[in-house]
């Protein structure tokens, strides 16, 4: 086998490792990745739970609470304003390091000690079940986000304003059912768009205002199927969405017309050099990553923005120097850290925040010189981190990512399987932990669901729904009522968790194909498997024919 090429030791497929990896692994003092990138990539989304909640009691003072954290698993979890008060002190929970023993087994044997935060939602106001979701203000099951007020079933937001079960979307106001868009207003049903106010079920369109079922379209008004119409005819059409069949029946109707009609640009994105991968954004030298922002010189990265010359990378950014981390924001040389932020020259730590030269710790707040939560002078530090490392290269634990074994979560509560699905056997089989659900038994709808959202009254908030998925009750909020009048879109007949999927399911997957150019031919690498029937273009031919 050629030296360039290895064996995943999880999936046993071939995977590459280039010169310029090569470059970057000796620059970090790692040795070179076991596993294939999909593996790896899916080994740190398993240590990510955004959407599984628990209904649980503070450790610390026996408060009800919402919790990220099953309370079946006995982890020490404190409510968000207890855990960042004063009331404890995460030095109290330090420990010598054991040479007999490995670091990952002692670092579990922590993980269980330290008390953990609930949700990861600080600076939030009346957002109690939010998750991983700062700085926002009276939201309600949103994920991933940031900077948002009134958004409700939502998975990575920013900056939007009184929106809903959307996937993906910036800087928008008042929009539903959206994927991957921004600087939209009004707009529902539409993906990849930008600017487009007033629009539904639209693809690829940018600068548009009152559009219905249009794609690959460009500052355009009062378009109904790529055709003009008059204000009166796309009126008529938009008031028609009030009806629960005619929204059904609208979907199916719009999503295969873009199979066969829309031009699909071998990737999403613009303004790159150099680059591969998907939803790429302002980036050079970006390398097999998707929804990328704004990033130069990285590899094998996944929801980065403003980051430099990091590796294996899942969630965050504003950093420089990072590797095989998940959930990290403004850190400097850190290997292997999950949800930290300010991290300088630390690695192997959890849930430490504005902390430098620390390696093992969980916890941590404006710390330095600290291994396993205990203090040390730094000359001291710096003698035993470097034993440890020796130590861990020994065992082959140094460069690789905390085990599967140690996640906190089972996979199907994480986004990993939201990613890579797999089966209880499955999972198991490659090491990861698994949550059985508790089967209830379901209550019977209360009602039945008027087809038109003005037929329908405050009284549907007191009443059962019955998800015609997956046979799970669920509820209708205020909040969420109100804004269904507001824009007229009638009351969904699944739940929030089936509406999450299926707008999963309509991205392409985190994988890159060998496929040519339909137009002229030439060779590119998309997330559009060969297989798919839409007409797929490189950038030259795409260009030509959208504008």
């Amino acid at each position: 086998m050629p030296n360039n090429m290895k064996i995943c030791n999880q999936c046993k497929s071939q995977f590459e490792i280039t010169d310029d990896d090569r470059k970057f692994y000796n620059r970090m003092q790692v040795p070179e990745p076991t596993l294939c990138f999909e593996c790896r990539m899916k080994r740190k989304l398993a240590y990510r739970n955004d959407r599984s909640l628990y209904k649980t009691e503070s450790t610390l003072t026996g408060k009800p609470i919402i919790s990220m954290y099953d309370p079946e698993n006995k982890f020490v979890v404190y409510e968000q304003s207890e855990w960042w008060g004063d009331k404890w002190d995460p030095l109290d929970y330090g420990r010598d390091f054991d040479f007999k023993r490995s670091f990952f087994e002692q670092f579990a044997e922590l993980q269980k000690t330290v008390p953990r935060f609930n949700l990861f939602n600080m600076d939030s106001e009346n957002c109690e079940y939010v998750n991983y979701a700062p700085h926002c203000k009276n939201s309600y099951l949103i994920f991933g986000s940031w900077f948002n007020q009134d958004c409700l079933y939502g998975q990575t937001f920013s900056e939007c304003k009184n929106s809903m079960d959307s996937l993906f979307l910036e800087k928008s106001e008042l929009c539903y059912e959206n994927i991957d868009c921004d600087l939209s207003y009004g707009s529902c049903f539409c993906q990849n768009c930008s600017s487009a106010t007033e629009c539904y079920f639209c693809y690829d369109c940018k600068n548009v205002k009152n559009c219905i079922g249009c794609w690959n379209l460009r500052n355009k008004e009062y378009y109904v199927l790529n055709k003009p119409v008059p204000k009166e005819k796309f009126n008529e059409i938009k008031n028609s969405f009030k009806s629960f069949k005619t929204v059904e029946d609208s979907k199916r109707h719009f999503w295969d017309m873009i199979k066969k009609n829309a031009i699909h640009k071998y990737y999403t994105g613009q303004n790159n050099e150099n680059s591969t991968g998907d939803l790429l954004f302002n980036c050079k030298n970006v390398k097999n990553c998707f929804s990328a922002y704004r990033c130069q010189d990285l590899a094998y990265c996944n929801r980065l923005m403003d980051q430099k010359d990091t590796y294996d990378f899942e969630g965050g950014g504003k950093g420089e120097l990072c590797y095989e981390s998940m959930s990290n924001d403004f850190s400097f040389n850190s290997i292997s850290c999950t949800t930290c932020e300010h991290m300088t020259n630390s690695h192997y730590s959890d849930l430490c925040f504005n902390c430098e030269e620390c390696l093992g710790c969980i916890g941590l707040r404006y710390k330095k010189y600290c291994l396993f939560n205990k203090q040390y002078s730094k000359e001291e530090y710096k003698v035993l981190s470097e034993k440890v490392i020796n130590h861990m290269k020994k065992l082959g634990e140094w460069g690789e990512f905390f085990p599967a074994s140690l996640s906190p979560f089972g996979y199907n509560e994480t986004m990993a399987n939201e990613y890579f699905p797999l089966s209880k056997e499955e999972a198991i089989k490659q090491g990861y932990r698994w949550k059985d659900e508790v089967m209830k038994n379901p209550q019977m709808q209360t009602i039945k669901l008027p087809d038109s959202i003005s037929d329908i009254t405050d009284q549907i908030l007191d009443e059962v729904l019955l998800c015609g998925l997956c046979n799970k009750n669920y509820k209708i909020v205020s909040k969420e009522l109100k804004f269904y009048k507001q824009i007229g879109l009638p009351v969904p007949r699944i739940c929030p968790d089936c509406r999450h999927k299926e707008r999963m399911g309509k991205r392409n997957p985190r994988k890159l194909f060998n496929r040519k150019c339909d137009n002229c031919g030439t060779d590119i690498k998309t997330s559009y498997s060969p297989e798919r029937p839409e007409k797929v273009y490189c950038e030259k031919c795409y260009l030509k024919t959208v504008y």
